[in-house]
C-alpha cells in the first residue's frame, strides 16, 4: 500500500492511498479519514460509496463529513468507483458505464469480468486491507453511499450482514433492475440474466430478506433523477412486505448534489455511531 497524500483535519488525518488489488486485477485508490485516537483503540469504520463519475476524493472533499466523524470517533473509508488501470474497449465512452461507474457489482460478462469486481473489492478485499493497516475494529463496520453508491451500500448491507452492522443512503438507486441506469449497467456487466441482476437490486433483496437494523435514507424532492432513476417508493414497498425497518425522509427543495449531502451527513454519521455503539 502506497500513501499518496495525508492532511491534518479536525484533529485527525485525511489520507489517500493506492494499492494493487487482487479483486480488480490492477491498481485501486481509496481515501481514509482517521479521527483523533489518542488511546490507539480499534475504532468503528464506515465504508462510504460514491456515485457516478466520482473518485475516492469526491466525498472526502465535498461532503464536509470529517468534523462529524471526528466527533463520533468514526473512521471513514472511501474507495474509488471503478478500476482505472485497465484500458477496456468502451470503458471511457459513457459517463454512466465503465470508468467511474462500476455499480459495485462483480461483473460476469466479458471484458469486464476480469477487473470490474467491485462488490468483492468493497465487501472483502478493501475492509481486510484497512483492518491490516489502520486501527479499525473488524466487528464494527457500517456502510453508506450516494446515488449509485447508495445502491451499493444497501446491497452490501443486505448481502453481507456479517460484515456491515449499519447502513444509510443518500438518494439511492433503489430498484436498478427497473431504471435506465441500472438496466444499462447490469446488462453490460452481468449479461441478460435478470436472476443475476436481482442479486444487486436493493428492493429485491430487501423484499426477500430484511437487514437486521434500521436503514436510513434521505431523498431530495427537487432531485431531477427522482422519478425515472431512483424510485424510493420501490424501497418502501419492499420494506413493508418484509418488515424491514426503513426511515425514508423526503426533503423539499433539495436536489441530487453535495449541498444536499452536506445538509444531512452529520445525521447519517450519528445514525452509524448509534448502531455501531460509539460513545
Amino acid at each position: 500500500m502506497e500513501t499518496l497524500a495525508a492532511h491534518a483535519c479536525f484533529g485527525g488525518t485525511q489520507s489517500f492511498h493506492r494499492h494493487e488489488s487482487s479483486a480488480c486485477a490492477g491498481p485501486m485508490r481509496f481515501g481514509v479519514y482517521m479521527p483523533p485516537n489518542a488511546s490507539g483503540a480499534r475504532l468503528p469504520a464506515v465504508l462510504v460509496l460514491a456515485g457516478l463519475t466520482c473518485t475516492e476524493e469526491t466525498f472526502a472533499i465535498k461532503a464536509g463529513a470529517q468534523q462529524a466523524a471526528a466527533r463520533a470517533g468514526l473512521v471513514l473509508v472511501m474507495p474509488d468507483t471503478s478500476p482505472r488501470g485497465p484500458d477496456l474497449p468502451g470503458d471511457s465512452e459513457m459517463w454512466d458505464f465503465g470508468r467511474g461507474a462500476g455499480f459495485y457489482v462483480d461483473a460476469t460478462a466479458a471484458p469486464w469480468r476480469d477487473h470490474y469486481r467491485m462488490f468483492s473489492y468493497v465487501t472483502d478485499e478493501l475492509p481486510a486491507l484497512i483492518e491490516a493497516h489502520f486501527p479499525v475494529d473488524p466487528a464494527r463496520w457500517g456502510t453508506m453511499g450516494h446515488s449509485m453508491g447508495g445502491h451499493g451500500a444497501m446491497v452490501a448491507a443486505l448481502r453481507r450482514p456479517d460484515r456491515f452492522k449499519s447502513c444509510s443512503a443518500f438518494a439511492p438507486i433503489s430498484a436498478p433492475m427497473d431504471c435506465p441506469w441500472g438496466r444499462k449497467a447490469f446488462s453490460g456487466y452481468l449479461g441478460a440474466d435478470r436472476g443475476a441482476w436481482a442479486q444487486y437490486d436493493a428492493s429485491a433483496l430487501m423484499r426477500a430478506k430484511p437487514f437486521a437494523g434500521e436503514i436510513l435514507v434521505d431523498q431530495g424532492l427537487a432531485d431531477k433523477f427522482l422519478a425515472e432513476q431512483l424510485m424510493p417508493e420501490r424501497l418502501e414497498a419492499a420494506a413493508a412486505a418484509s418488515g424491514q425497518r426503513l426511515r425514508l425522509r423526503r426533503h423539499a427543495g433539495y436536489d441530487h448534489g453535495y449541498f444536499f449531502i452536506q445538509s444531512f451527513v452529520a445525521e447519517h454519521l450519528d445514525h452509524h455511531a448509534r448502531n455501531l455503539r460509539v460513545g
